[in-house]
């Protein structure tokens, strides 16, 4: 608590510095525990009137199937994410590691623009042009014999 309070803690997990604001991995636990419930001393509290009518919007019409940060994140650039207030973070989380690249890299958007241009997804009913190289790569670099990708979460 101590840390906290010399970093001027503004909510459970949230650090702020004179500059940033931290997200720490701590709340994200806590906020995947709670499934949907409100996290503690945050019910009254005000972010902010864009934040807080957008976190009700959510919270009204969305599943209470996750019990998200305080934050209302709108862009990001790197390591740093923006609120809809303009406040910069440094994005600790990095969506669990979904992207742990960062943030609208110039290379990855690029190559996402171009992708999608052509064809955005096949279901795995059918064959693609990418899949079959791709795994052709993967398993010679790791030296499988298969390999399935995936998403999860």
């Amino acid at each position: 608590h101590d840390l906290a309070a010399s970093r001027g803690r503004t909510a459970p997990g949230l650090f702020r510095t004179p500059n940033t604001m931290f997200v720490c991995r701590s709340v994200a636990a806590h906020a995947r525990s709670a499934l949907g419930k409100p996290m503690p001393a945050m019910a009254h509290r005000s972010f902010g009137a864009k934040a807080d009518a957008l976190m009700a919007l959510e919270s009204a019409k969305g599943a209470h199937n996750y019990a998200p940060i305080p934050v209302v994140l709108s862009k990001g650039e790197g390591v740093h994410v923006w609120d809809v207030d303009g406040k910069q973070y440094y994005d600790f989380l990095s969506a669990y590691s979904a992207v742990n690249h960062g943030h609208c890299h110039p290379r990855l958007v690029e190559v996402m623009q171009k992708q999608a241009a052509e064809l955005t997804l096949t279901s795995r009913a059918f064959y693609n042009d990418k899949l079959g190289p791709f795994c052709d790569y993967i398993t010679s670099y790791f030296g499988f014999d298969r390999v399935l990708p995936m998403n999860t979460g």
